[in-house]
């Protein structure tokens, strides 16, 4: 069964629409949506076409436009290293501040992914871990796909922001995925001085953690890893 979903999330802050498949390969289409569809159309006609964060291989197909740069290198990074196809886009209210546009990013990316393999739970590998260094920073994340959504998040960020987005948002955001998302998740990082280091060695290593967790195990079809029998 394909590992993949495709979702709108409007709100009155964000217009948000997401296609992920954890497997990589091809993507679904984005629901069809009349913001979007006018948004498209204007496009074309201008001839505006986006290269940010945007990255396709015979593997997989990776488009971010969250409109704030460094955020969009963040989940260009999760995406890579946890070896999805992803193709994601928001527009929020950046007039006021950064807060709905990353928050709800997260919040969408995190209810992609739990839709994309709760269909599908056998033999799960359900656990995963890792290290990831950037140069001087190096962090560690574990994750457990346990519809138990929880987050311990520690990346000792002190700049006030990176690029245009708040570091007070980037743990903020790995929190929401993990609500949405329905998953135990630990995020540390363990050393750095760089704090664009520090985070990017952060979301490397929970690319890394997640694609481990989503691992089927070979000769345990059928089964589900928890002594409950269920996952989600």
């Amino acid at each position: 069964m394909p590992r993949s979903t495709a979702l709108n999330r409007d709100t009155n802050e964000t217009k948000i629409q997401i296609s992920l498949n954890i497997d990589g390969g091809e993507l679904e289409a984005f629901p069809s949506s009349k913001f979007w569809d006018s948004i498209d159309s204007k496009v074309q006609t201008n001839g505006e076409a986006k290269d940010h964060a945007t990255q396709k291989s015979k593997s997989q197909i990776i488009e971010v436009d969250t409109g704030i740069g460094f955020l969009d290198h963040m989940i260009h990074a999760l995406a890579k290293h946890s070896g999805w196809s992803l193709r994601i886009r928001c527009r929020g209210d950046l007039h006021i501040d950064d807060h709905h546009t990353s928050e709800d990013t997260f919040l969408a990316l995190g209810t992609a992914f739990k839709t994309s393999f709760t269909q599908s739970t056998s033999a799960l590998t359900r656990f995963g871990s890792a290290y990831a260094p950037l140069d001087e920073a190096l962090s560690r994340a574990v994750i457990d796909l346990s519809n138990r959504p929880f987050s311990v998040i520690n990346l000792g960020l002190k700049r006030e922001k990176i690029g245009d987005l708040s570091c007070e948002m980037i743990p903020h955001c790995l929190q929401s995925f993990a609500q949405n998302a329905g998953v135990t998740m630990h995020v540390d990082c363990l050393r750095g001085d760089n704090d664009h280091h520090r985070a990017e060695s952060a979301f490397k290593a929970l690319a890394v953690a997640i694609r481990q967790a989503c691992t089927v195990l070979a000769g345990r079809e059928g089964e589900v890893m928890s002594t409950k029998g269920v996952l989600y």
